[in-house]
């Protein structure tokens, strides 16, 4: 068995005979229901017939929830004699087939969970190892089209998920897009236990990205009874704002459930999970006791403007604008040529943060008059461009503000923070143009705007460009022979040198021989950075 190091250094990190998603077979980040987080193993069928029940009356599935998905210990213990898995009938009286004949006739798409090693993460349940086509055939013919396979048990991740992904690939060839089976990967959750050494995650999450549908990239969000459910949600987070250069139409990176009925969350942190996921436009699969959400919680997960944002046809998902202590900013574009503008507050107080224009990514005319529309009120006001910004008023403790702006000729540039995605370092510039790596602080200088030839310049010194001659730096000449290039792996690469960007141990920056995805040479870039997926 080939251990990950000697993957890394034969080259064969991440790479699946799959190739890039179909963007047909999921064209849109999927929205439904997932027994896990909310009931555990305490499966059974009522729990899915209730819930269908309950999306059919309370506008859930009109808003778009139109999955549900069965989760762990679902089966007997033992396959019957021709090798098939078993629903354990105490359980599911009436069967898996008619359960999901049930719910296509109620207008949901059913999916099935099942593990990638010799058992379940519930453990006693039997897994699909040397078992995958036969275990796909079965969970097709029985009418799920939707599998997330989890990874405990697990020896070999990029061998036992290759074969997935190729399995998959030809499973779903000749199929109608509407008619794939979608592939949730749960390969990458088991390598973010690491922290302190993320190539194994970084190459998880590229292999991923090369043939499935979606991939779960770091730890289980809380479960019911479990806190402190804040934590779990700014873990998931944490990881989610790691891996914006992997998403694109077709493939989804899911930071897990929502967990809107959480007893651990206030009103305002289920809010702000929303808003950030939506933001995002990551899954949205609601891990709930759906029939018994109050007014409220459904109130924030029909919200259409929300919605709207996750199920944009260019699905980007927001980036790191700025970053402090207490203040996360978020931006991404959407296919209308709207700018959406995300703003977190990680503090314990409620507080006001403005926003200049050029920080969100836009460079209006001076005379414009731009419209901004608050999405969680509904509200829209003309903001003009000569205030230099956009004020989030009185955001929560905890709390997300979210704002849709609109103009004509909106000049669009990607714009935010450079950020080595192990160390949570920025990049930032100096006015004398040295550039270091720091805690990020929501500077000017750790605020780095892109253009489409690879130039770099940071809003601290916007005459300037990033530069490498030994060292890295930014400089108001040789910007033309001074372009970069994005590759997949999360390496800037310096283009006419072929080096790329470092964090060095003492902080400082400079241009050296790219390594397969080290530590200190895998950063995130803001969204509209043109990546290279080759």
């Amino acid at each position: 068995m080939r251990s990950e190091s000697i993957l890394f250094a034969s080259g064969l990190l991440g790479m699946a005979a799959a190739g890039k998603p179909d963007p047909k077979t999921l064209p849109l980040p999927p929205m439904g229901f997932n027994n896990w987080s909310r009931f555990m193993t305490a499966i059974n069928e009522s729990i899915f017939v209730d819930a269908a029940a309950a999306m059919s009356t309370n506008g859930l599935l009109a808003a778009g929830y139109n999955r549900i998905n069965l989760d762990d210990a679902w089966s007997t213990t033992q396959r019957n004699s021709t090798g098939s898995m078993v629903w354990d009938t105490a359980k599911f009286p009436q069967g898996l087939p008619w359960l999901t004949q049930h719910l296509k006739s109620k207008g949901f798409v059913p999916g099935i969970y099942s593990d990638a090693g010799t058992l379940s993460c519930a453990a006693n349940y039997p897994g699909t190892l040397h078992h995958e086509s036969q275990d796909l055939h079965d969970f097709y013919g029985w009418g799920f089209e939707y599998l997330k396979l989890d990874g405990c048990h697990v020896a070999d991740f990029y061998s036992v998920y290759g074969f997935w992904l190729d399995l998959l690939a030809k499973f779903n060839k000749d199929k109608p897009s509407h008619k794939r089976m979608v592939f949730s990967d749960s390969s990458p959750a088991y390598a973010a236990m690491n922290p302190s050494d993320l190539q194994a995650w970084y190459g998880r999450m590229i292999q991923a990205a090369a043939g499935g549908q979606l991939a779960r990239h770091s730890n289980d969000i809380a479960t019911y009874s479990s806190s402190p459910a804040w934590g779990s949600v700014m873990t998931n987070y944490g990881f989610q704002v790691r891996t914006t250069r992997f998403q694109l139409p077709g493939y989804f990176n899911d930071p897990d459930f929502l967990i809107a009925d959480h007893p651990g969350l206030t009103l305002e942190e289920k809010k702000s999970q929303f808003a950030l996921w939506t933001s995002f436009s990551a899954p949205l699969i609601i891990s709930a006791n759906i029939p018994h959400l109050t007014e409220e919680e459904l109130a924030f997960l029909r919200n259409k403007d929300l919605i709207a944002v996750n199920q944009d046809r260019l699905v980007q998902q927001a980036s790191l604008a700025s970053r402090d202590a207490t203040w996360d900013v978020l931006t991404k574009s959407l296919a209308n040529g709207d700018r959406l503008l995300t703003v977190l507050n990680k503090g314990s107080t409620a507080a006001n943060l403005t926003v200049p224009w050029a920080r969100i990514g836009l460079h209006p005319h001076k005379n414009a008059t731009l419209s901004v529309r608050d999405l969680w009120t509904g509200e829209t006001s003309q903001v003009k461009a000569s205030w230099g910004g956009i004020t989030a008023k009185t955001v929560p403790a905890h709390g997300t503000a979210v704002f849709r702006i609109s103009g004509h000729s909106l000049h669009t540039v990607p714009t935010g923070i450079i950020l080595n995605t192990w160390s949570l370092h920025c990049l930032a510039d100096s006015a004398s143009g040295a550039t270091t790596w720091a805690t990020c602080d929501g500077s000017d200088g750790q605020s780095w705007a892109f253009d489409k030839s690879g130039r770099v310049s940071s809003l601290l010194n916007p005459g300037s460009c990033l530069v490498s001659n030994g060292t890295v730096s930014t400089s108001k000449t040789g910007c033309a022979s001074n372009n970069w290039k994005f590759p997949v792996s999360g390496n800037i690469v310096h283009k006419k040198s072929g080096q790329c960007i470092n964090e060095n141990e003492d902080a400082s920056t400079s241009a050296v021989d790219c390594g397969n995805v080290e530590n200190r040479q895998v950063f995130g870039v803001p969204v509209g950075v043109e990546i290279d997926y080759s």
